[in-house]
């Protein structure tokens, strides 16, 4: 069995031969490279990396903030997508879809211009979104309405309501098996959706992990990473079986995962701990950790780019929370104006 600083020790190896900067084994791999000021106000959700465009995609307030990765910088918005959680892109299209959580709509965007075409209606609360490109359709998994509203992506149309049977969160694609699996919150479950049939046709439990919300893939060995908030866990499962091979405990708070084929790093984000579990699969039946990344409280959601290895997670600062008054309830920590920012991280500089 390898230490953990054995297996440090040839993890930088690893990434000294895609050419990265290493660190010492004591500090871990990853780093803070720099802080993106975005500005203004609102809370946020999902992040959303188009790696060959060099776009960071940030669901902000009412709005999808566009960031140029090649110069950090912010170079546009979209408007008008009341209570976004996420955005999608479907690149030989040239369209964006952005999930807009209040509205109980999607938003398709010309990527180009960043302007709104038209709008979907969905099911109840849309959150998560993806594009699958073998149907080229678009799934938005609705938090309310317990569902999967499948729109096509050429002609904005919906063309499916899957019912979930429970509050779904994030999802992933395997388009080799005509998959989609799909986090059941509330249920403690992953579904399995058939994408040329839009059924579920299978139904996996994942105790003792409990209420998981983000979700990762590593296609070559078939299987997905489970980000599970109530037991403070990332679980591994073999997504042909069902059958969860291994876990590792994570901080607190997650909300999202993150997985580098070329590194074979599974991320979690943790906002309630500020920190981000960093977890080597030695096999496709064990996981490793490698490293205790210290972010910042409330940097719960995240992406990776796969060609730099860096990951990005959202944050802003925040105030104290109002002492209570006798016999009242501590008030709510107010989020500083303007103060919305993305931390980066990677191996280098």
């Amino acid at each position: 069995m390898k230490t953990r600083l054995s297996l440090l020790a040839s993890l930088t190896l690893g990434l000294l031969g895609l050419g990265l900067t290493s660190v010492s084994a004591a500090d871990g791999p990853y780093h803070l490279i720099k802080e993106i000021s975005v500005g203004g106000d609102g809370g946020w959700d999902y992040l959303t990396m188009d790696s060959a465009s060099h776009r960071l995609y940030l669901s902000h307030g009412n709005v999808v903030v566009a960031v140029d990765t090649t110069t950090d910088t912010v170079v546009g918005q979209v408007e008008d997508t009341p209570g976004v959680h996420g955005f999608a892109v479907a690149p030989k299209l040239g369209r964006g879809f952005a999930s807009n959580g209040r509205g109980n709509t999607v938003s398709i965007v010309d990527l180009a211009t960043l302007k709104t075409l038209s709008k979907v209606e969905t099911g109840g609360n849309p959150d998560w979104i993806m594009y699958e490109p073998t149907q080229n359709e678009v799934y938005t998994f609705n938090g309310n309405g317990k569902s999967s509203t499948v729109i096509s992506a050429a002609s904005g149309k919906v063309v499916a309501t899957i019912d979930l049977g429970g509050k779904p969160e994030t999802a992933m694609t395997d388009a080799s098996l005509n998959r989609i699996f799909d986090n059941i919150e509330d249920k403690n479950e992953v579904v399995a959706i058939d994408i040329k049939t839009h059924t579920v046709v299978n139904h996996w439990p994942i105790a003792p992990n409990a209420a998981a919300s983000g979700m990762a893939i590593d296609l070559a060995h078939k299987r997905i990473f489970l980000g599970c908030g109530d037991s403070n866990t990332m679980a591994m499962m073999d997504y042909t079986t069902g059958k969860i091979v291994a876990t590792v405990p994570i901080g607190a708070g997650v909300d999202a995962c993150s997985f580098d084929p070329a590194t074979q790093l599974a991320f979690s984000s943790c906002g309630g701990s500020g920190t981000v579990t960093i977890a080597h699969e030695d096999s496709p039946d064990k996981l490793t950790v490698v490293q205790t990344l210290t972010t910042e409280p409330r940097a719960r959601t995240m992406t990776i780019d796969p060609a730099t290895h860096k990951i990005y997670l959202a944050s802003a600062k925040y105030l104290a929370a109002v002492a209570p008054a006798a016999g009242g309830a501590r008030g709510r920590a107010q989020m500083v104006p303007n103060s919305f920012k993305v931390l980066v991280y990677g191996t280098g500089k």
